[in-house]
């Protein structure tokens, strides 16, 4: 008896160790480089259109038709809480499998108390692009650029309504506020309303809303449309590109400011550095790859591509300039 227990004993630590090496050998190659052994997920932590899904599916697309990874990339939606619905289920899943795209929320969100999750309860992988953001009146509005919104404003901050999606303290509204802050307008007081729905544009047209705060891709086609003028955009220069060639930058009108609304990738927490230097080079082969310098032309985007470590120093520049902003504000938690 004593000696079948010992076989069994036996039996199962072999059972173990090879289950083990199987394991290791999944994720990692023989000379120690990490390679995904399952299809790839990319979640966006929003509903569809938009930045991040855009990005998500432009990018997954590229890696599959260019040959960059091997395994199938899917992309999944998971909208709520400004994103920390998608943040939540890549932390509770701690798989190298699953990356995220995030942008801007991914600081705002969590300085303003919405979410306990932030950039550090993730690895930050590759920032691709620079967005910008635009502003946006109805055609027949008395204003033709930033310079006479924000004169009016100097002198009657809550007389204008700025409306975007994103809620107070996030994307659109802060993109805002840090121009009007430039431009001698006192931020406490202006009127900024969330329109979550998507009814943003409608509260234009309709005159409910002033002024639309939101990102240059979402303008053009009712620019052409004829229904909406763009006062100015967020860029250092002016952007290429059919219809925002014609948009002014808030620097041109004398507002010596910029926003940038980055947009890249990240993973789970403490993720393997083989794992880290993988993916790494796989964005990188898509930033620089012509399919995505066309999509970038297509949505106004700028190449904007940092590693890992730029991209940790980054964002704890940004963590700390935009904290300040909310702070000011009242809103930071």
């Amino acid at each position: 008896m004593k000696k079948f227990y010992l076989f069994a004993i036996l039996f199962l630590l072999a059972f173990m160790t090879a289950c083990g090496s199987e394991n290791a050998s999944s994720e990692n190659s023989g000379d120690g480089e990490w390679t995904p052994q399952k299809p790839i997920e990319i979640v966006a932590p929003s509903g569809a259109g938009g930045g991040w899904d855009t990005t998500a599916r432009s990018v997954a697309k590229i890696m599959e038709d260019e040959g960059i990874i091997e395994e199938d990339i899917g992309v999944v939606n998971k909208p709520g809480g400004g994103g920390a619905v998608g943040w939540s289920y890549i932390n509770s899943t701690n798989n190298p499998h699953n990356l995220f795209v995030s942008s801007p929320p991914l600081i705002f969100v969590p300085l303003n108390g919405q979410s306990d999750l932030s950039y550090e309860d993730f690895t930050p992988l590759s920032n691709l692009i620079a967005d910008y953001g635009a502003f946006a009146v109805a055609k027949d509005a008395k204003w033709d650029g930033l310079d006479e919104l924000f004169a009016d404003m100097k002198d009657d901050p809550s007389s204008v309504t700025v409306v975007g999606y994103s809620s107070p303290g996030s994307m659109d509204h802060m993109q805002f506020v840090a121009l009007a802050k430039e431009a001698g307008v006192d931020i406490k007081k202006i009127k900024y309303v969330s329109a979550q729905d998507g009814g943003a544009l409608t509260q234009i047209l309709n005159g409910s809303a002033d002024v639309f705060s939101t990102g240059v891709a979402e303008t053009v086609e009712q620019v052409k449309a004829g229904k909406i003028k763009v006062l100015g955009v967020t860029s250092e220069e002016r952007l290429e590109g059919d219809v925002i060639s014609e948009f002014k930058t808030a620097k041109e009108q004398g507002i010596d400011a910029t926003f940038v609304n980055w947009r890249g990738f990240f993973g789970p927490k403490d993720m393997d550095p083989s794992a880290v230097k993988f993916y790494e080079e796989k964005f990188k082969a898509v930033s620089e790859s012509e399919a995505f310098a066309d999509i970038r032309a297509k949505y106004g985007w700028d190449e904007m591509y940092m590693n890992s470590e730029e991209y940790q120093k980054f964002l704890k520049e940004q963590t700390k300039e935009l904290g300040s902003l909310l702070d000011e504000l009242g809103l930071g938690k």
